[in-house]
């Protein structure tokens, strides 16, 4: 039976992609089939191919079942801003209905582990009253919350951790990511982080250089239904 993830986070840049391709190359390391589901990204790049997000080929290229680009991605916009505002400039709509059925065609597919990477954090708007947030409630996809560890994370990581008890989804753990090198009383926000989240620290991943890995700091034994 596939078991999904959603991955959030506190912010942009807080290091979602980092720890999807992660999980999907730590469950592929123990015999799981998997597969990537980055349903709207922005940023991307024009291409012979079409519009292409490098998060999305990340996780398409770490998964063990081979599918289309576009199926793993869906809604692509060139412009590096809240999609919704994307979409605006492009005449467009974001549409809860098309996210949805790219998640169930992926899910028909039958990997043991389908990571869903959002974009920007958890209330992330798509235009006419919705948000990312909408589709991961009503699909009721797990959540792994990352948090980005700076100079404010704190705040984030309960607002955000608030919202997600709000809205009812079930977080199954949490994820501190360093992503100021030079961050003032790291383990003392990271003890703060243990007090105030009420869910599994499933790992903290040091400052990292772009050829290091974050293998090693996180644990998805958890994760995983026996």
């Amino acid at each position: 039976m596939t078991q999904s993830l959603f991955i959030t986070a506190t912010d942009t840049d807080a290091g979602k992609t980092l720890i999807a391709q992660s999980i999907l190359r730590l469950a592929n390391a123990k015999g799981k089939t998997t597969l990537g589901y980055k349903p709207i990204s922005a940023g991307c790049q024009q291409t012979a191919n079409g519009l292409r997000n490098e998060d999305a080929e990340i996780l398409q290229q770490q998964a063990t079942l081979s599918v289309a680009y576009e199926q793993v991605n869906p809604i692509a916009f060139v412009d590096p801003v809240a999609p919704h505002l994307a979409a605006q400039k492009c005449g467009e709509t974001i549409e809860l209905s098309q996210i949805q059925r790219g998640y169930q065609s992926l899910f028909e597919l039958g990997a043991d582990l389908l990571v869903v990477e959002g974009a920007g954090g958890w209330r992330l708007p798509l235009g006419q009253g919705m948000f990312l947030s909408d589709f991961v409630r009503d699909a009721q996809i797990p959540v792994v919350l990352v948090v980005g560890l700076k100079l404010g994370c704190l705040n984030h990581a309960l607002l955000t951790y608030q919202a997600l008890l709000h809205d009812g989804v079930n977080v199954v753990g949490w994820i501190a990511n360093q992503i100021d090198p030079d961050m003032l009383y790291l383990q003392s926000n990271i003890d703060a982080l243990h007090d105030l989240i009420g869910v599994p620290c499933l790992g903290v991943v040091p400052y990292l250089k772009s050829s290091q890995s974050p293998d090693s700091y996180i644990n998805i034994n958890m994760l995983f239904e026996d």
